[in-house]
């Protein structure tokens, strides 16, 4: 099934190797124009030849930077229709020790930097009546582990945007999603044990699901879809 003909364009939000490459060959192939935003975009050289895909320079914590990057992709690849936020911060400590300004900063890149972006998606989407906006979450989204308080912080209040979101933009005909990721993704750094095949989440697996709720009608959207391996409790 190809994707609602009103996606032509997309701007996938820290864009790297791993699930965001994933998604630019996957939206590439369905015939959609896409975008790549990230702090460094020489490392996105190859991926942009290989997809055809464009690239803005933008740290995320930075209004007007995210502002430029949009005003950029819209002249260049146009709307965007569909903008994916995957970047996330990780901070591990006791809470009696953790640096508050690195505290600060990752729930800044988690959370923040998804409403900056959210906004301006918004506003662009608002105007053409329709769009997709996707977040990507994990197991901190819903559960806080022990010694990982800011990035529970950040990707809890993510959640949290996502869906205030989801519920002011989806009767104005704009789909907002939560995509919870509970589990490790597959990568050449992290491979699977020899006896537990499909242990790991598998990035083409993941940006499959995405497509999977582009191609849902306004009818029966999904609000969040939670992508787990067998291995994982939940």
């Amino acid at each position: 099934m190809t994707l609602n003909s009103n996606y032509q364009s997309a701007l996938i939000v820290g864009a790297g190797d791993g699930l965001s490459a994933s998604l630019a060959r996957k939206l590439a192939h369905a015939g959609v124009k896409v975008g790549l935003v990230a702090r460094n975009i020489a490392k996105l050289d190859a991926l942009c030849e290989e997809t055809g895909a464009r690239a803005f320079a933008a740290d995320v914590t930075n209004e007007d930077e995210v502002t430029q990057a949009f005003s950029a992709a819209a002249a260049l690849i146009g709307g965007p229709d569909i903008v994916v936020y995957n970047p996330s911060a990780r901070l591990r400590g006791s809470i009696a020790e953790l640096n508050p300004a690195e505290v600060q900063r990752v729930i800044a890149v988690t959370a923040f930097g998804g409403f900056l972006v959210a906004q301006q998606a918004a506003r662009r989407m608002l105007v053409q009546g329709r769009g997709a906006i996707l977040f990507t979450g994990a197991s901190a989204s819903v559960k806080g582990y022990p010694l990982s308080a800011p990035f529970a912080m950040g990707k809890f209040a993510l959640r949290g945007l996502a869906e205030s979101m989801a519920r002011e933009l989806g009767p104005l005909g704009i789909h907002v999603a939560h995509v919870l990721i509970d589990g490790a993704i597959r990568s050449t750094r992290n491979v699977e044990a020899p006896d537990k095949p499909d242990s790991l989440l598998h990035p083409d697996a993941i940006a499959e699901g995405y497509l999977q709720l582009l191609r849902q009608p306004r009818s029966a959207w999904t609000f969040e879809l939670d992508l787990r391996p067998w291995v994982e409790k939940f």
